[in-house]
């Protein structure tokens, strides 16, 4: 528990240095994301080594992982048009989440996010924080835990929409990895697709 606990303070402090209004000036966001995600999955590969034997690479579950990143784009798309009819702070911050690519090659950005940073977060949010957490507690318990954790992890950026995007996104593959952990390839393929799709491909604007 205390390599578990150490990990998720770990996760706190990077995700705050990256997002907080206060410091994330001084770094580069994109790198700080792909240093952070990638000694984050390192961390759980050392700590709780196997979950690699829980990733089946099959066509059923590409299949599914596409299918979850479209369901899981066009909620945000709904949610984007909702969100603007109820607060006027809504659009502003969604900007604000956008303008971090500014400047940045889209290409370099699709290839950080589908190999690096979408994988790496699924491989430490769910196949670390919220396995070990269900086998020490409960399934139920695990997810939920772990769906308001990773929300929380972004509360330094004073951003009410991305702390809530992460917890709508985070509910959903938590729930996903709590029914399904047998499709945890295909967890891990969605969270890669939707990132590039949301960021990249498709941007909700």
């Amino acid at each position: 528990m205390k390599r578990l606990l150490f990990t998720i303070i770990l996760a706190t402090v990077l995700w705050t240095v990256m997002f907080s209004p206060w410091t994330a000036h001084y770094v580069n966001f994109w790198w700080m994301m792909t240093a952070s995600a990638c000694v984050l999955s390192l961390c759980a590969t050392i700590f709780a080594p196997g979950w690699w034997k829980r990733v089946r690479l099959t066509p059923s579950n590409i299949f599914w992982g596409v299918v979850i990143a479209v369901a899981l784009w066009g909620v945000f798309w709904v949610g984007d048009k909702l969100s603007q009819l109820m607060f006027d702070f809504a659009r502003p911050q969604v900007d604000t989440i956008y303008g971090m690519k500014e400047g940045e090659s889209p290409w370099l950005l699709t290839v950080l996010m589908l190999f690096l940073i979408g994988p790496a977060e699924e491989i430490f949010w769910r196949g670390y924080v919220q396995h070990n957490l269900s086998l020490r507690w409960n399934p139920n318990l695990g997810f939920v835990v772990t769906t308001l954790v990773y929300a929380l992890v972004h509360a330094g950026s004073m951003n009410f929409m991305l702390t809530m995007a992460a917890m709508v996104a985070g509910a959903a593959w938590g729930l996903l990895y709590r029914l399904f952990p047998e499709r945890f390839a295909a967890i891990i393929i969605s969270h890669a697709l939707w990132d590039v799709a949301v960021f990249i491909w498709f941007p909700i604007m």
